[in-house]
């Protein structure tokens, strides 16, 4: 990553910056906007299409959003303010949203009643109406319910046995995506489940899903190797971190977050090399905000790093505690600390346009989390509240009282375990967000932002930005010269709010 002379000189003199404070220097540029490359990692083997993953807030991703956010290229994080049986259950419905090849469908025994299958479906909210129905003595296919089955079953006490299509067109192990896709075409039929010669089921196609990965743009979706939906997941330390871990995983979960609130800690470098050491999966690790706090997470085995301490709009860490760090400085001094390791930095907080995305990168980062920017969104957990004529969602930090009352996750994640109101500290607080449309077109908002700062500073990729980008460090008056002025504004911008 290329010196940059204003941070390293203000590095020199304890010095920190945050966004506000610098500028991006314009450079030579050849390509067009819609040549830039976005595309990035948010640890080393979790890739994204976009630069951009979704805060582990109960305000702001939950499965809903999560899909969403996988759709448009980019990667959600689930709070861990759920209990973990209902944390992995988001996580299943993300990664059965869309399916190539469905390796372990989700099959019923043909002595259920319809009611039992009925509450099951219920109670695990489950999206789909076909299961293979499977002898339970010899786990062979013996039938399949779909949803006319449901539909036109009259009685419930019913066994599935009793209602199921038994003329199922069957695949062989070995067939594949396109001749899949090819005979549920040919034979009309909306699913193609795989067995062996025994009769044994071993995957299931749906019609609805390979369609829509053959027919749609799922080459920009944030997928992995059998084309389901990424997704990421919070996890705390010790018992939590095992205990959440084991499930998640069983859902397929791609990466986790241990998230805290101060990461350089005994309890979350114990936790991540005891779990790098159980678990094949990539592990991010979070919050930090110096150099040397990096480096010992890089040592400790952290597939990616999350920077920030105390910069997002509900975060009072700074002026409870006393601590934290300008968000920018913190993230050019942790990855110039690590710049050799291969490993991914996630800018965690204080952004507020998409001028800010372009300088978190320019300054180190490989991708950012965004809270605030996604809270709102239709996709994002909460009602809709009226209030002076505007629609509002409610967003609250995950330090917040609120919070803190609720859930031992935002406890433990600001090393706090009582559950006494006037014992706790909070480090956030609580309010209201204007209610911002369809995430996707937030993310393009966002991301076109990010593609016209690159095209201002000459960079092709994500990896020519954190290399070509440097700053100027701005004045007063430039902040001022740096908004529009002299003007009453009659007409805001989407991407541009007077109130901000």
């Amino acid at each position: 990553m290329k010196s940059k002379l204003v941070l390293d000189e203000a590095a020199m003199d304890r010095l920190a910056y945050t966004f506000d404070d610098l500028l991006l220097r314009p450079g030579y540029a050849e390509l067009l906007l819609n040549q830039v490359n976005i595309e990035t990692f948010f640890s080393r083997n979790i890739p994204l299409k976009i630069p951009i993953v979704s805060a582990a807030m109960d305000t702001v991703t939950e499965y809903e959003l999560a899909i969403e956010l996988a759709k448009a290229g980019g990667i959600g994080v689930i709070h861990r303010n759920l209990d973990p049986e209902t944390q992995a259950l988001h996580v299943a419905r993300v990664k059965h949203h869309l399916n190539g090849l469905i390796e372990k469908p989700i099959c019923v025994y043909k002595n259920q009643t319809i009611e039992q299958i009925k509450n099951m479906r219920e109670q695990k909210g489950y999206g789909f109406h076909s299961f293979p129905v499977i002898n339970p003595v010899n786990r062979s296919l013996v039938g399949i319910l779909t949803g006319n089955d449901f539909e036109f079953c009259s009685n419930i006490s019913q066994t599935a046995e009793e209602v199921m299509s038994t003329k199922v067109l069957t695949g062989s192990t070995e067939c594949t995506f396109a001749e899949a896709y090819q005979k549920m075409r040919e034979e009309k039929i909306k699913v193609l489940p795989l067995i062996d010669n025994e009769g044994k089921i071993h995957g299931m196609y749906v019609l609805s899903d390979v369609k829509r990965i053959i027919e749609g743009n799922i080459g920009a979706y944030n997928v992995d190797s059998k084309n389901r939906l990424r997704v990421a997941a919070a996890i705390g330390v010790r018992e939590d971190a095992f205990e959440r871990l084991e499930i998640l995983v069983a859902e397929n979960v791609d990466v986790v977050v241990i998230d805290t609130a101060h990461a350089d800690s005994r309890s979350v470098i114990e936790t991540l090399k005891d779990l790098k050491k159980n678990y094949d999966l990539d592990i991010v690790v979070g919050n930090i905000s110096m150099p040397e706090s990096a480096k010992r997470l890089a040592d400790a085995g952290a597939d990616g790093i999350k920077v920030g301490q105390g910069p997002g709009s509900i975060c009072t860490t700074r002026v409870v505690s006393g601590a934290g760090r300008p968000q920018i400085s913190a993230i050019y001094d942790c990855a110039k600390a690590i710049e050799l390791l291969n490993i991914p930095i996630c800018a965690d907080g204080g952004i507020r346009y998409s001028g800010d995305i372009t300088k978190a990168i320019a300054a180190g980062a490989h991708s950012v989390m965004l809270g605030s920017l996604l809270a709102g969104t239709e996709e994002s957990p909460g009602e809709t509240v009226p209030l002076q004529g505007k629609k509002w969602k409610d967003y609250r930090g995950m330090g917040s009282l609120g919070a803190m009352l609720e859930s031992k996750g935002s406890r433990s994640r600001y090393l706090q375990d009582s559950t006494e109101k006037k014992k706790l500290v909070p480090e956030g607080v609580e309010g209201l967000v204007l209610c911002k449309g369809k995430l996707a077109d937030k993310v393009l908002e966002y991301t076109g932002g990010l593609r016209s700062g690159m095209g201002y500073v000459g960079a092709a990729s994500i990896e020519e930005l954190r290399e070509k980008g440097d700053f100027d460090r701005i004045t007063d008056a430039g902040k001022l010269e740096s908004k529009p002025h002299g003007i009453l504004i009659t007409k805001e911008a989407p991407n541009y709010r007077e109130e901000d």
